[in-house]
């Protein structure tokens, strides 16, 4: 066997072994948001309002890779392009019970498009766009003390769901603060998954591991971004968390997040984030 064939099944093992380690995550090929998806791709890349009004949520929000949100009624006036969108795209698809996932990628751009559930089929709810970094930024100094998001919040819970997220990211944020990888990852899922602009590539819950053990080996402050302000949307083991971060010496940061209750624990399995420019 040659080499390069010796090297493509190492490849494609590993792929399989990878999936393995995510129960749960990527559920049997979902054709119905699979459709749905393609109808989006094809009415955002034609600028087609009448296909876009029948796909778009009433809710729904477009965060653009420089970090301006718009909303339903300014898409549908104007729609924004992008190469995420483009059909040559590579696309992942994630499905949690009423809430679909799907991660499009074309060269540093990544989209995120947060797909939902209801009575009259899928809905995009939201469409979130990073482009990563050429190499990653450390952006300004980190305090060492978290107040907002670890102990107080500008957010008040509406229902149990929330509040058990809020305990949960409480939790994880107070683990990164103090280096503890180990109780950082009893609040993520296996499949985690962040996407920052401030990266040069996704990070698996691995990856971030790794990183919480470095930081505590060097001493490096690093106190998570306050919340602003939070929008939560309910959909019964899963909750998709919209928020704006920001603190005094940076710029706001948009944040998508999806949460899911898995063997009674609200775990968050993605996070998207940009910084607003």
């Amino acid at each position: 066997m040659s080499v390069r064939k010796i090297l493509a099944f190492v490849f494609f093992s590993l792929l399989i072994s990878s999936a393995q380690l995510l129960p749960g995550a990527f559920a049997e090929d979902n054709p119905g948001l699979r459709k749905a998806d393609s109808a989006f791709v094809q009415a955002a890349s034609s600028s087609d309002k009448k296909a876009l009004s029948s796909i778009l949520d009433p809710e729904f929000t477009w965060t653009d890779s420089a970090g301006k949100t718009y909303t339903r009624d300014e898409v549908l006036q104007n729609p924004p392009t992008t190469q995420a969108n483009a059909s040559a795209a590579e696309v992942q698809q994630r499905l949690y019970g009423d809430v679909g996932l799907i991660l499009a990628g074309s060269g540093k751009t990544h989209a995120a498009r947060f797909w939902v559930k209801r009575s009259q089929g899928w809905r995009l709810l939201i469409y979130h766009e990073a482009t990563l970094a050429e190499e990653a930024r450390s952006g300004a100094p980190r305090p060492k003390e978290c107040e907002n998001p670890c102990k107080t919040l500008p957010y008040e819970p509406k229902n149990d769901a929330e509040k058990g997220i809020i305990a949960s990211w409480q939790a994880l944020e107070t683990a990164v603060t103090n280096h503890d990888p180990q109780t950082w990852g009893l609040h993520v899922a296996d499949e985690f998954l962040l996407i920052n602009s401030n990266n040069d590539h996704p990070f698996t819950k691995a990856d971030r591991v790794a990183i919480l053990d470095k930081q505590k080996l060097t001493g490096t402050s690093s106190a998570p971004i306050p919340l602003v302000s939070a929008k939560m949307f309910d959909f019964g083991d899963t909750v998709i968390m919209a928020a704006n971060h920001r603190r005094d010496t940076d710029k706001p940061v948009r944040v998508s997040r999806i949460w899911i209750k898995r063997d009674g624990q609200w775990l968050m399995a993605f996070s998207e984030q940009t910084i607003v420019q």
